[in-house]
């Protein structure tokens, strides 16, 4: 053999024998059992996709395999990061045929971490942010791996916007899938009372539209019930001449005296107008617990400054943040206070007011030890989202006015524990007060029958809808209706 062809021959068998996927790789069924993928299966797949196969010990697999909650560290047995629709269906007739575990990721942001898993395939949305806005239709086409700021900040060019959550890293998909909130709700109801339509590939691989006019049950169950019925490549949206300019930002209260200030804040926000926007949030700090509230009042100047003088009066603000600035700037205002990377752990409830009751339970918790590094709140609800009626989305808690959370979080690993048993400790006095949950504040230890629990009379239907769209459960890695129910 000539010396030039030998040199090329033993580099091709040294390269081929370094690349990750020429090796059989072990994975996890949907069952936990281990299966083992070929190495010509897994080169199909590569090849058959326009955008990245990642497997464990490849360039980028690390990198995309952490999600936002960094409490959960888990390694999929293979990432397909989708450049479009076509990908997507590549990646479930893949894990179809092997029967892998999937987990499906838009912005990563699960509190429960289900947007990734261990062993299985997980289907990445992130390359997917295409954002293309109609003003004249007052309707935006947003890709499934989209975040909300760059939502926002599109459709705010054409002084257009809908409610698009208070976290501006957070992902659209999973978002309006199970209902979203945000700061502009009160006047235009959920994310998901906005999705006029939505392009999606199901559990068999199949390309479905949904919207008004074709398959308006799956557009309903879409609306508020999670990634149970497929993966969602776009999203449709009705938009509102919304003012960029609006008045807002944070306002601080000494928890010193506790039952008064929250007394006083439930009286107010229970008069407040659907442009008024306030979360409420009890704050450990090194100098004592405070009361911080994220407020945005997207109403006239003149409305924001008579309903923000009576929030005021509430209370002697240690610091008073309110001040006229952009909605796009009030979207990202609380992202450094949930950064990537750390630990989060969460409960929470519905509410229909901040009564007395739960005001004492709350503050008698609170004063019966130390709190860690976390928070109790109330998030704020009602207005527009309360005058759709409980059937006509998936999402069924509309009397609810807020949401009160606890959410513990940790920096360091070692405080993880300590963190979720103060959750847990105080859930179970809070617990009794509410009425279902947000299906998006799901933690990865709720029992089944929470989620039974907040979709009401609408849980039926949801299980027939399952049972259509995903008969075997393959999309089983969120707040999971299952087919059998």
């Amino acid at each position: 053999m000539k010396r030039r062809a030998f040199v090329s021959s033993a580099f091709a068998v040294l390269t081929a024998a370094s690349l990750p996927w020429q090796r059989a790789l072990a994975a996890l069924d949907g069952s936990g059992n281990q299966v083992t993928l070929k190495p010509s299966d897994i080169d199909d797949l590569r090849t058959s996709i326009r955008g990245q196969l990642l497997i464990p010990g490849q360039n980028g697999y690390d990198a995309a395999r952490h999600v936002w909650n960094g409490a959960f560290d888990k390694k999929p047995a293979l990432i397909v990061r989708c450049a479009g629709a076509a990908d997507v269906r590549d990646a479930i007739q893949f894990a179809r045929s092997h029967n892998l575990l999937v987990a499906v990721r838009g912005g990563g942001h699960s509190l429960s971490g289900q947007s990734v898993c261990d062993g299985g395939i997980m289907i990445d949305l992130s390359p997917m942010q295409s954002v293309r806005v109609d003003p004249v239709a007052k309707r935006a086409c947003v890709d499934g791996g989209t975040l909300l700021g760059q939502f926002d900040r599109e459709a705010q060019a054409f002084g257009l916007a809908t409610t698009a959550g208070t976290v501006s890293h957070t992902g659209v998909g999973g978002l309006t899938l199970g209902g979203g909130f945000g700061r502009i709700g009160r006047r235009f109801g959920l994310a998901c009372d906005n999705l006029i339509g939505a392009e999606v590939i199901t559990a068999d691989g199949s390309f479905v539209k949904a919207s008004t006019q074709e398959n308006q049950e799956l557009l309903w169950g879409l609306r508020g019930g999670g990634g149970n019925f497929g993966v969602v490549t776009c999203f449709e949206y009705q938009l509102h001449p919304v003012t960029p300019t609006m008045v807002g930002g944070e306002l601080v209260f000494p928890f010193v005296k506790g039952r008064e200030l929250l007394r006083s804040f439930a009286d107010f926000i229970d008069g407040a107008s659907d442009e008024m926007y306030a979360d409420a949030m009890i704050v450990p700090t090194p100098n004592g617990r405070i009361l911080a509230l994220d407020v945005c009042h997207s109403g006239t100047p003149a409305q924001a400054e008579k309903e923000l003088a009576q929030l005021r009066k509430i209370g002697k603000p240690l610091q008073d943040g309110l001040k006229s600035t952009t909605y796009v700037k009030l979207q990202s205002a609380a992202d450094a206070n949930y950064p990537h990377g750390r630990g989060y752990y969460i409960k929470s409830g519905f509410i229909h007011t901040i009564k007395p009751k739960v005001i004492d339970t709350i503050v008698t918790y609170l004063d019966a030890g130390p709190m860690p590094t976390g928070i109790i709140g109330f998030v704020h609800q009602g207005g527009a989202i309360a005058r759709v009626k409980p059937d006509a989305t998936a999402f069924w808690n509309r009397n609810a006015n807020h949401s009160v959370i606890m959410i513990g979080f940790w920096d360091d690993k070692t405080a993880a524990d300590a963190n979720m048993k103060w959750v847990r400790a105080g859930w179970k006095s809070v617990e009794p007060l509410t009425d279902g949950f947000y299906v998006n504040e799901l933690a990865h230890d709720d029992p089944e029958r929470r989620i039974c629990g907040t979709y009401g009379d609408n849980y039926p239907r949801l299980v027939a809808l399952k049972k259509r769209y995903d008969p075997t459960n393959v999309l089983r890695l969120n707040a999971n209706i299952r087919p059998d129910a």
